[in-house]
């Protein structure tokens, strides 16, 4: 499985990559679900893994993607059977709130780093920034930055950049939902955003090209996640407030259905004898099926009395129902 640790220098990354980290050996105890977690500074995904297995004296644990050490926020965790959503989440979508600094750049894009360079003539109004904005907005160009957890040359970047080696990277397309200006202080030349974005983003490279193109540069200085993978803030427990379910024994009461990760799929509802051939692995006859789509390729499977089975996919050239993920089983 994946880790998220970042080894070495802490820095607030705000990737919204999907390495989701299915970390941990099947544990008998029958607890499945997600505990959504805000995770707190200075903490790794990883980091969070470790606390909780302590917490919960629960092994089969794992994220639905990694939240850089700095980072705080929303970081939704999956126990038990729903650790085999890891691989195939059909929503990445992420929302942050950013805080950024305008007038100077570092090595991490971030407060964290080392200062690179200052732009001491660099002087941005709320009119120049609410007209750059817009053209960040879509499918966008990120080149991902040294201090990364991606790879070139089968070599992390961030263990090249703290040798000081900088190397080419390839840019990637990353898609930009939505940015709101939240706050703006001219004189401090700071700035509160509020971005939805897809996967693989990184939030402090977005500022950093909100930066240039304002002639300048920008540096993130704060960075929390309201929302992943369709789970916010407000659902969000911290370490104390988990202990304290673990004493009273509430734990599996404050778990969210593992279904609720899929919530972006349709449902399919099967008969009897089809949820016991689906529960099997055996295919199913489309033309059977009473509530298939032919627009929907992907579903969410249910038994006759409501209880979630798992994922499945139509074959349309096969005419078959295929089970996807079965999360009826261990």
């Amino acid at each position: 499985c994946k880790s998220s640790r970042l080894p070495g220098k802490g820095h607030i990354g705000g990737s919204a990559e999907q390495t989701a980290g299915c970390c941990g050996e099947r544990n008998a105890a029958d607890v499945n679900g997600i505990l959504c977690m805000d995770k707190p500074q200075e903490f790794t995904s990883f980091d969070v893994i470790g606390k909780l297995r302590g917490i919960l004296h629960l092994k089969r644990l794992g994220h639905t993607g990694t939240l850089d050490p700095m980072a705080t926020g929303v970081l939704p965790v999956l126990v038990g059977t729903a650790t085999k959503a890891c691989d195939i989440l059909p929503n990445q979508d992420k929302t942050y709130r950013a805080e950024v600094q305008f007038g100077y750049e570092t090595d991490t894009q971030d407060r964290w780093g080392k200062t690179v360079q200052t732009f001491p003539e660099m002087q941005v109004t709320r009119a120049q920034l609410e007209a750059v904005l817009p053209a960040f907005i879509g499918s966008i160009e990120q080149i991902p930055p040294m201090y990364s957890a991606v790879s070139v040359g089968g070599q992390r970047l961030y263990d090249l950049a703290r040798k000081g080696v900088e190397v080419e990277r390839p840019a990637r397309t990353v898609v930009i939902h939505a940015i709101s200006l939240d706050a703006f202080d001219e004189a401090e030349q700071t700035a509160v955003l509020t971005v939805s974005c897809g996967k693989g983003t990184y939030i402090r490279t977005l500022l950093s090209d909100i930066g240039h193109a304002l002639d300048g540069g920008a540096v993130l200085t704060e960075l929390r996640r309201t929302m992943a993978c369709g789970y916010r803030l407000e659902q969000a427990y911290t370490f104390e407030q988990v202990a304290q379910m673990m004493q009273e024994g509430t734990l599996e009461a404050h778990l969210i259905p593992t279904e609720t990760l899929f919530a972006a799929l349709p449902a399919l509802h099967l008969g009897e004898a089809q949820a016991r051939m689906y529960r099997n692995g055996v295919k199913l006859d489309l033309k059977r099926l009473r509530q298939v789509r032919t627009d929907a390729a992907q579903y969410r499977v249910y038994d006759a009395q409501g209880k979630f089975l798992g994922t499945a996919q139509a074959d349309w050239e096969q005419g078959l129902l295929r089970v996807g993920k079965n999360f009826g089983t261990g």
